[in-house]
């Protein structure tokens, strides 16, 4: 009895190390998170309408944008906010294909719209700054151009602005295509947008609502951002000189400018799904690369252990990046524990439970964004049909895990931050490494 308990005892010691991480640091705060939620007015504020409604400037940056430039444009003229009250700026960014002729063909098209076309030096930052001033609306709108809006969506953006006074800059509601993913024809690049699709539904209703909530929104996606004209234009402008523009900009309103940073999850912008996995390699170790080199410069002497749980940055920080190296040796490390004399049963039984408590994780939030989709029934109706995911996503989750901490080795080795090799290559310079390798050991074979 007294041998059953102490394998008892050793078994769940080992599972609980295993699954601390898991439990601590997102099964727990999701769950606190959605009953804030429930509880508090980021669900269904009631927003009140001014009598007047504002001038609204939306910058488009266009490279070689000729494939999306025109149903870009069209979808912001059929939304529902006033088309006189919405001034456009195309601001073109080095372009070589026909981009100018799709404006052209806009500007034909709706003769009423306010568009003009700028040109700029190369370089998205570049070509935001451009059109900044240029902008006359009482709020900036950035948009890229691979996407369209939902049709209520400026109109629920303006309105966030106008009964959140103290908000002086916001994100709005980032989702993929759920055209594109249905008529996408391979079935293994159909389930990896729908993994997408889902992730950007945890990212931006239910990740960014809880960062707004306290002033805490780590980025304002470049592709939907908005903000108040004066508070924009006193800020440095958009860095030139990162890969991390977005979120260098909402660090400088929040932290230079001492403003407030929010988030709009009634306004969504759809953009293109994912092309495939090698795509999604360059793609988030960009962004990881980005997150880091602006938070080095605005968070370099905050960053210590002390800070965790007064700063919140920092510890997002260091549970995004500190703790990734852990939950990826952990999760891997299971299976060098079978040469410890570990038995594979528990070993089996570890990611069984490890996996199981993620599928907790993924239902948690898809209940959660499922209530914040309530004015929107298309979503909530594919969603409903998608339910599925919640049993792929932990698996496309540890995928990204694996491509950020590459990114992280991958800034560290390589100084040329705004260059990343795609996951062909990568898998190329492996192959190499691996052959080299073998080659040295045979010669040392032979040569004993």
């Amino acid at each position: 009895m007294n041998t059953f308990i102490n394998q008892l005892i050793h078994q769940l010691g080992f599972w609980a190390s295993w699954l601390l991480i898991p439990i601590l640091f997102e099964i727990i705060p999701t769950l606190w998170h959605s009953f804030r939620t429930n509880y508090s007015k980021i669900l269904n504020q009631p927003l009140s309408i001014p009598q007047k409604l504002p001038m609204i400037s939306i910058i488009l940056p266009v490279y070689n944008s000729e494939k999306t430039l025109f149903e870009c444009i069209e979808s912001i003229v059929n939304t529902t906010y006033p088309k006189d009250l919405i001034q456009m700026t195309i601001v073109n960014n080095n372009s070589q294909d026909n981009s100018f002729r799709e404006f052209g063909r806009a500007q034909v098209a709706f003769p009423n719209a306010l568009l003009q076309w700028i040109d700029a030096d190369q370089g998205k930052a570049k070509a935001l700054n451009s059109a900044i001033y240029n902008s006359i609306g009482q709020y900036i709108i950035n948009l890229d151009t691979d996407g369209i809006l939902q049709p209520d969506a400026l109109r629920n953006l303006v309105l966030y602005f106008e009964n959140n006074p103290d908000i002086d800059a916001a994100a709005g509601a980032v989702l993929t295509n759920k055209k594109m993913i249905q008529d996408t024809k391979k079935w293994q690049e159909r389930v990896l947008r729908v993994n997408e699709y889902f992730e950007y539904l945890q990212a931006c209703m239910f990740g960014r609502s809880m960062e707004s909530a306290k002033n805490q929104l780590f980025t304002m996606s470049g592709a939907f951002s908005a903000f108040k004209r004066e508070t924009l234009v006193s800020t440095y402008m958009y860095n030139v000189d990162t890969v991390g523009e977005d979120t260098d900009m909402t660090f400088q309103i929040r932290e230079r400018l001492g403003k407030k940073v929010g988030f709009c999850y009634k306004a969504i912008f759809y953009v293109e799904p994912i092309d495939g996995v090698s795509e999604l390699y360059t793609q988030r170790q960009r962004w990881q690369r980005g997150q880091v080199d602006v938070s080095s410069d605005f968070l370099a002497e905050d960053m210590h252990i002390g800070n965790f749980f007064k700063n919140f940055m920092v510890s997002r920080l260091m549970v995004d990046h500190t703790f990734l190296f852990p939950r990826l040796i952990w999760t891997i490390g299971l299976f060098v524990l079978v040469f410890y004399g570990y038995s594979a049963v528990l070993i089996l039984a570890s990611f069984v439970l490890m996996y199981l408590l993620y599928v907790l994780f993924s239902i948690l939030i898809y209940w959660q964004v499922n209530r914040m989709l309530t004015d929107f029934k298309q979503e909530k109706k594919y969603l409903k049909r998608k339910w599925w995911v919640v049993l792929t996503l932990p698996l496309y989750n540890m995928i990204v895990s694996i491509i950020r901490f590459i990114g992280i080795i991958n800034m560290i080795t390589n100084s040329a931050t705004w260059r990343t090799n795609n996951f062909k290559n990568e898998l190329k310079v492996i192959k190499q490494i691996i052959l080299d390798d073998l080659s040295r050991f045979k010669k040392g074979k032979t040569d004993d």
